[in-house]
Formats: structure tokens, C-alpha cells, sequence
């Protein structure tokens, strides 16, 4: 078990009763092929985007489509008729040329029939700085679902609206307030710092979730007492996202040292030592300064 830090900020209530994890460290489809059909709620993940990481042998884009098919195929399978998977990617670079990976793996997904909900743009200030062209500061999140009666819970992710005080000026509801007093949609695009070297969650794996981009995935799309699967789980991002909010977590990474931090995270969630930076907390915008 990972030791307790000596300053904790931005501790989490983990609510032992309510979830539990299973985590191995396994190929994903000889993980997700021993779990039980439709028995999973939320299926959220960020594949390999075959760029040749630490943690794959980069290969040809069509060994590296078939790769996906297959670990789709079996995402259908064990997705819950009201469930939806999330997949998370960003593009594949070869000699200078983008290719969009949102954009190669959609197919896959409809070849099963799925329906697509959102598009969302995650955005990022912080990156690789490109040369010969604009600097990448997005990736994207392909959300599916199987059918038209799926889970959604807007309220616990609601934002602050940007005029709460606002009136209806005419009309019955002339001077009540306009908007939600819980918030407002938060559309789909997100801006959500990406896990750099002085970020709180920083752990060893090079392209790190920060947990409040799955924690929204895992408020809105599951309810308590659900099933969560990722079967890219890396340092186990998806794994705290989803216990600390009362949810069963599913995941699988072949790189052992992967599995270990993630294990350790966890066990730093149960003793209410880990660190994470808060799901909407606002990015920080630097002061103007004045030249002279």
C-alpha cells in the first residue's frame, strides 16, 4: 500500500459499502471476455493511439484498426442495454500528417449499430509544441449508446452559470430567476488541464486521465451501485473516478507497473490520503499585467 502523504489537499470521501474493484493486469480482451454480458454500465477508456508509447509497439494503421475492432466488439458485448461507452482519443501522427482517430474508429462503432450522443471536445492549455503547425490542444470523446432509453443524469454535473442573477424581463415569470439554480448544461466541450508534470494526479504513465474528465463521464452516464469497465486502465484514473463515487469498477492494463500504481491509488482512496484536483474546478487565468 502506497504511504499516506504528509500534506493531503483536496481529500475524497470513499464510500467503502457502496463499490468495489476488480483490477488485473491482463491482455484487455482475455480480461473483458471472463466478465458477463451486458453487465456493464459505463465503458470508458483511452486506447493506444499507436504512436509507439512506453506502453505499445507502435504498428500499421490497419493491424492497429483491427486491433480496436476487436476490443469493440467485445465493449458491445458487455455493454448494458441503458449503458454507454466512452472512448477517448486524439490523433495518430505519421511523418508530420495527422490522422484523426475519432474520426478512423467511428465506423467501427456503427457496424454495431451504436448512436452516437456527443462529440466532446476535451481542451487543454498545455502540450507538445509544433513547428510546422498550429500546436495540438484538443482531444476528443466518442459517446455511444446502444438504444434511446440510456442513462443520463445531468444535474450532478452541472456548471455555474455565467449570470446566475439573471431575470425573465417579460411574460408570467417576469423577475424570477431564468436559469437553473443547480447550474447549467456544460455543453460539450470541456476544458479540463491535461495531467502534466505539476499536476496533483501526476503519476508515471506519459498520457495520464485526470480523474475529473472521467468523473463527469461517470456522474452523468451511471447511477450508484453501477458497473464501470475500462479495459485501458493505465495508473487507474477511471478506477478512482468511478469508486469514489459509489460506482463498481472493472479494469485491466498488461504493463505491471501500470497495475501496481493503479492498485496503490486505490488503496490511497480507502484511506483518504489521495490527491486529486476537483471535477469543475476553474482553470486558472493569470492576471494581466500592465507594460509600460
Amino acid at each position: 500500500m502506497a504511504q499516506p502523504l504528509t500534506k493531503v489537499r483536496n481529500v475524497l470521501p470513499f464510500k467503502k459499502k457502496d463499490a468495489q474493484s476488480v483490477i488485473e493486469c491482463l491482455d484487455n480482451l482475455d480480461f473483458m471476455r471472463s466478465l458477463n454480458k451486458e453487465s456493464m454500465k459505463l465503458i470508458v477508456t483511452s486506447p493506444p493511439y499507436n504512436m509507439d508509447k512506453a506502453y505499445e509497439k507502435r504498428t500499421t494503421n490497419e493491424l492497429y484498426i483491427e486491433q480496436q475492432a476487436a476490443t469493440i466488439a467485445e465493449a458491445v458485448r458487455l455493454l448494458h442495454p441503458q449503458g454507454s461507452i466512452c472512448w477517448q482519443v486524439g490523433n495518430n501522427v505519421d511523418d508530420g500528417e495527422i490522422f484523426p482517430l475519432d474520426i478512423i474508429l467511428y465506423p467501427l462503432f456503427k457496424a454495431h449499430g451504436l448512436k452516437l450522443r456527443n462529440r466532446i471536445i476535451w481542451t487543454f492549455g498545455h502540450g507538445l509544441h509544433c513547428q510546422k503547425r498550429f500546436s495540438g490542444r484538443h482531444e476528443t470523446i466518442l459517446w455511444f449508446t446502444k438504444g434511446e432509453d440510456y442513462t443520463f443524469n445531468l444535474d450532478p454535473v452541472r456548471v455555474p452559470s455565467k449570470y446566475p442573477e439573471k431575470k425573465h424581463f417579460k411574460g408570467p415569470k417576469r423577475g424570477k430567476i431564468s436559469g437553473n439554480p443547480l447550474g447549467k448544461n456544460p455543453s460539450d466541450v470541456w476544458e479540463i488541464p491535461n495531467v502534466k508534470a505539476n499536476h496533483v494526479e501526476k503519476e508515471a504513465h506519459p498520457c495520464q486521465f485526470p480523474v475529473g474528465l472521467v468523473e463527469r463521464l461517470v456522474l452523468s452516464l451511471t447511477n450508484a451501485g453501477d458497473n464501470v469497465l475500462d479495459p485501458y486502465l493505465g495508473v487507474g484514473s477511471s478506477a478512482v473516478a468511478a469508486l469514489k463515487n459509489g460506482r463498481n469498477v472493472y479494469g485491466c492494463d498488461a504493463v505491471k507497473e501500470y497495475v501496481r500504481i493503479a492498485e496503490n491509488r486505490v488503496a490511497d482512496l480507502k484511506e483518504g490520503t489521495l490527491r486529486v484536483r476537483p471535477m469543475n474546478k476553474p482553470v486558472y487565468e493569470p492576471p494581466l499585467r500592465h507594460v509600460e
